[in-house]
């Protein structure tokens, strides 16, 4: 179940501020590939080692905050810095985080 539609237009970034906005399917599943290979660290350092379930991108395409159990883990040490993806990934993200049409939160 996705997140709820009026939790989310209340959250942001606790480190930025920013909106967020919720990841595709897809993107989630090319970020999965990452967690299972065991390439992903979290903003404390430590590796992510659970697949996200969803996720919540940040509209400056710089954080993505993991979703469990329909609710989003949004301590600024768990969030996961995208500069540590592979070039195409960060793309994919920043597209994604910044495309025209998808439905920000407000802050």
């Amino acid at each position: 179940m996705p997140v709820d539609k009026e939790l989310l237009e209340i959250l942001c970034c606790p480190v930025t501020r920013v909106p967020l906005r919720l990841a595709s399917p897809e993107l989630v599943a090319r970020i999965n590939e990452r967690v299972r290979a065991g390439a992903l660290k979290y903003q404390n350092g430590a590796t992510v080692k659970d697949e996200l379930q969803e996720a919540l991108l940040t509209t400056d395409g710089l954080r993505i905050y993991a979703v469990r159990d329909d609710i989003p883990i949004m301590l600024a040490d768990e969030s996961i810095p995208v500069d540590q993806f592979d070039e195409e990934l960060k793309q994919a993200i920043l597209h994604e985080a910044t495309a025209a049409g998808a439905e920000p939160s407000s802050t």
